[in-house]
């Protein structure tokens, strides 16, 4: 039996580290759910989608290259960024205040089972919020993420994953108040050539956080079906 059911839990501030821990936990207790659930197929497991925003960090993925990161690590201190390398997909990114992070703690068995598809879903609900706001967003080939169309093009939300069993962790960053100054640290997922973006740059105003995340919640909603549980309130 399928659970569309997502339970929402927004963690308010919370450092890189603790948040990457607390995402394990989720997904290590729906998997062990799942694999107890072999003999009993009724049995339902939980969905979570998890809001928080980071502490200045940057993060790079299993793949990814150690020369995108252009600070030493003296030099990181003394900015007071953290840096970590995490086991989600794709290169390095920045998380920081400003910026809406989800983490989606989903087991697909209940929508789909497809990872194009849970990615292409994930742009999609992102890009339809931007053109709520009048921003026309777009994919960009072979680069997972969501892009401003605009005479060059820059990146206004990074994707990140990594499942297990058919469960998700880790998710996307949505720029909107940050600061970009941080992303001239590093070479942002690894591209060269293109850059970076934020709904606050490209709206000429600072933004309501609660407003973006809401219709993001809308969106998402409607594209994963989605039956939210709980409201989105700092724990």
């Amino acid at each position: 039996m399928k659970n569309t059911s997502v339970e929402l839990i927004d963690l308010g501030q919370m450092s890189y580290a603790k948040c990457w821990e607390y995402q394990q936990k989720l997904l290590d207790s729906i998997v062990e759910n799942k694999i107890k659930n072999r003999q009993n197929p009724q049995q339902q497991t939980k969905n979570y989608f998890l809001w928080v925003e980071h502490p200045h960090v940057y993060t790079i993925g299993r793949r990814g290259e150690m020369t995108n990161l252009l600070l030493q690590e003296e030099q990181l201190k003394s900015k007071n960024i953290s840096f970590y390398h995490t086991n989600r997909g794709g290169d390095i990114t920045y998380h920081g205040p400003g910026q809406i992070v989800g983490y989606p703690i989903l087991d697909l068995e209940n929508f789909f089972t497809d990872i194009h598809l849970y990615l292409r879903k994930m742009e999609q609900s992102i890009m339809d919020t931007l053109k709520s706001y009048g921003i026309q967003s777009k994919r960009s080939e072979g680069e997972t993420g969501v892009w401003v169309e605009k005479k060059e093009s820059s990146k206004i939300a990074a994707i990140g994953i990594r499942t297990s069993r058919w469960v998700t962790m880790h998710g996307f960053a949505l720029n909107v108040n940050t600061d970009l100054s941080y992303f001239n640290h590093i070479i942002p997922c690894g591209i060269l050539g293109k850059g970076v973006t934020s709904l606050k740059q490209e709206l000429g105003k600072t933004m309501n956080i609660l407003e973006v995340k809401h219709k993001l919640e809308e969106n998402f909603r409607r594209h994963f079906g989605f039956q939210w549980i709980s409201e989105a309130v700092n724990s």
